[in-house]
């Protein structure tokens, strides 16, 4: 069949009849259409009403979308307003100063912690030490001001889960290094009624921090390497302890030796410690004289961090470890001089003319 006999030609009031093709079929399109195009007066009345009233079906149909489409606009917009205020916002990259802009309206009377960026390192527990990067402010209704900035500081700010304020134990407990999380603490679970004259917070403030996880250390971490050989046997022997333990140190029945001594004993892979970073590490003094432990990180049960190589440890510390590599065990023998010095340190048993020995396992550094 052609295109122009595949199409039945269709009669109008005005045309003239029309005689169908041979094998054209006829098309039915309602009342009033007879086989020549032409009907009555009352068919093309009743026609016409029929095609009258589905034009008014329809144009009340396309009214009617829009308008239920309006209404259903309407109620969502209203729903989003009715239910949103005011929110903090915070912007920046991890491990950068973030901008935090604090609404001026009545602060939440419950702890809320939101991930505002999610880490996959390892996990923070209770009792790990966390070393955070971190923005404190207090939040008062329309008053809001900065308290605290490990960011102004330099330095990443260390912290023993379960020895902060309650808001920050619960809300880092179980975070991942390389998260950013945002923290609004009530009084309550912050410094509590009393505050904190040292940062100038009030019993009545909350508390608002935002807090890039770093890194956490349990206290089962140690040092890991590749084991040095035996060194010289004037020297303390140092022996393997099992995981979260001291080493066991044996101090020779002889005079120490006279000079600063650093041996490594395990040899980490990591970088090497760089002058003025804040390092993370176990370890063990002990009084020569003695064999006597005076400080150890191990029985505190979390290792410990120090500045290092700015004078803010002892001399022999400072010497001998910038420049080692993280992840080593290394040990110290260090006379007076490059110690306590001639007054000792009474509180610790240590005399002026005592030689420390120190296993310290170098587990990180920021």
């Amino acid at each position: 069949m052609t295109q122009r006999q595949g199409k039945a030609q269709r009669a109008t009031p005005t045309s003239k009849p029309v005689t169908p093709r041979v094998n054209e079929p006829r098309r039915h399109t309602g009342a009033g259409f007879t086989p020549h195009g032409i009907g009555s007066k009352r068919d093309r009345r009743r026609a016409a009403a029929i095609a009258r009233r589905r034009r008014t079906r329809r144009r009340r149909a396309l009214i009617g979308i829009p308008v239920v489409l309006a209404v259903i606009a309407l109620g969502v917009t209203a729903i989003i307003y009715a239910n949103q205020k005011p929110s903090i916002t915070v912007t920046g990259a991890f491990g950068r100063v973030p901008k935090v802009t604090i609404p001026d309206i009545t602060p939440p009377g419950t702890l809320k912690a939101t991930d505002l960026i999610e880490g996959h390192g390892g996990r923070v527990t209770r009792g790990d030490l966390a070393i955070v990067n971190l923005v404190g402010y207090t939040w008062n209704g329309a008053k809001h001001k900065q308290v605290i900035s490990s960011y102004s500081s330099g330095q990443p700010q260390p912290l023993t889960i379960g020895q902060t304020i309650p808001g920050l134990d619960k809300s880092l407990t179980g975070q991942q290094a390389g998260s950013r999380l945002l923290l609004v603490i009530p009084p309550k679970d912050g410094f509590g009624s009393t505050g904190s004259q040292r940062l100038g917070v009030t019993g009545s403030d909350t508390l608002v921090f935002v807090v890039d996880v770093l890194g956490g250390y349990p206290k089962t971490a140690a040092a890991h390497g590749q084991p040095q050989p035996a060194g010289d046997p004037k020297l303390p022997s140092v022996s393997a302890p099992p995981a979260g333990a001291a080493p066991q140190v044996t101090i020779p029945k002889a005079a120490p030796p006279g000079t600063l001594q650093a041996k490594t004993l395990i040899q980490g892979t990591g970088p090497q410690v760089a002058k003025g970073k804040l390092l993370v590490a176990q370890y063990e003094g002990l009084i020569w004289r003695t064999s006597k432990v005076f400080d150890s990180s191990w029985q505190r049960g979390a290792p410990a961090t120090f500045v290092i190589g700015t004078g803010r440890v002892i001399p022999g510390w400072d010497k001998s470890l910038v420049g080692q590599r993280i992840g080593s065990r290394v040990l110290l023998v260090i006379p007076p001089k490059d110690g306590y010095g001639a007054r000792g340190s009474s509180q610790a048993g240590i005399k002026g003319t005592d030689t420390l020995v120190f296993v310290v396992d170098i587990l990180a550094s920021y």
